[in-house]
């Protein structure tokens, strides 16, 4: 007689019993549920982790987490019911997340790795110090037309030539001819380091070398400017630790932009610069 292969009723029985126990289980680890959508003990505990430092004011109890957790997911369900993620301007956020949850996935590693020693960022001091200076200002748009860069050349040029060569002090001419917010203390715009100041400004100014000299003229996106250079600070008077976040920020800076050179070279992009003028 051919023996049946279905299965025993204590094999059904004790199949019966095993998925109770792991539903039972899998049950005790639910901490909530909306709408169907289960909230394990796990993902609270890592959302509660990420959430911790949200809560500026005190620490909040991990019933407060969960009652958010769920406002969270009873919001999220809510605005897929209304489809609002096909809304043009919800798109655009959600790209400008996309972008940053990119560049934290690829780069945060390398930015980890940065490290800067006194010793570098001395180095990179000598090359970019902190500079005193005062300027003449006459303002000129990056998109001015052509009659209005040549009257601001003209009006700097007259400054220039009649003015400062006239025996008055440079402090003297920016007071009664500079259109800078800085003319009623003679242009004097104080210390700055290179990432305060308009990068051709700066080369300019640094490029004087010697305390008391003036510049030709220069022009920035600004406008057209005749800079004196002041003063230049010694290490001996700047904030080691924050010539050291300069270093990393510009260090970050080139990861960032080696990065995306390296996007774009695999990429098919076309930029109309005439048009944005």
């Amino acid at each position: 007689m051919k023996k049946s292969s279905k299965p025993s009723v204590s094999v059904w029985v004790g199949l019966l019993v095993a998925f109770a126990a792991v539903s039972a289980a899998f049950a005790a680890t639910e901490v909530a549920k909306v709408n169907g959508k289960v909230i394990t003990l796990e993902e609270f505990n890592k959302k509660y982790q990420a959430l911790l430092p949200l809560y500026q004011n005190k620490t909040p109890t991990k019933q407060t987490v969960l009652e958010d957790i769920v406002k969270r997911e009873l919001g999220v369900q809510e605005a897929k019911k209304q489809g609002l993620e096909k809304d043009p301007e919800v798109q655009e956020e959600i790209n400008t997340v996309l972008y940053q949850a990119l560049l934290r996935k690829q780069l945060q590693k390398d930015f980890e790795k940065i490290s800067i020693t006194d010793t570098d960022a001395r180095a990179w001091y000598n090359k970019n110090p902190e500079i005193r200076t005062s300027h003449i200002f006459v303002p000129l748009a990056p998109g001015a037309s052509k009659e209005e860069e040549a009257s601001a050349y003209a009006r700097i040029k007259e400054i220039q030539n009649k003015e400062l060569k006239s025996g008055k002090s440079f402090a003297e001419v920016a007071q009664k001819f500079s259109e800078g917010v800085a003319a009623p203390m003679g242009g004097d715009i104080d210390y700055q380091g290179k990432s305060q100041l308009d990068p051709a400004y700066y080369s300019a100014a640094l490029a004087l070398r010697t305390p008391g000299k003036v510049s030709g003229i220069v022009r920035s996106q600004f406008g057209l400017h005749l800079i004196k250079l002041t003063a230049i600070r010694p290490w001996s008077e700047v904030d080691p630790a924050a010539i050291r976040q300069e270093v990393f920020n510009e260090r970050k800076q080139a990861l960032f932009d080696n990065y995306m050179k390296g996007l774009r070279s695999r990429a098919q992009v076309t930029v109309k610069n005439d048009l944005v003028k």
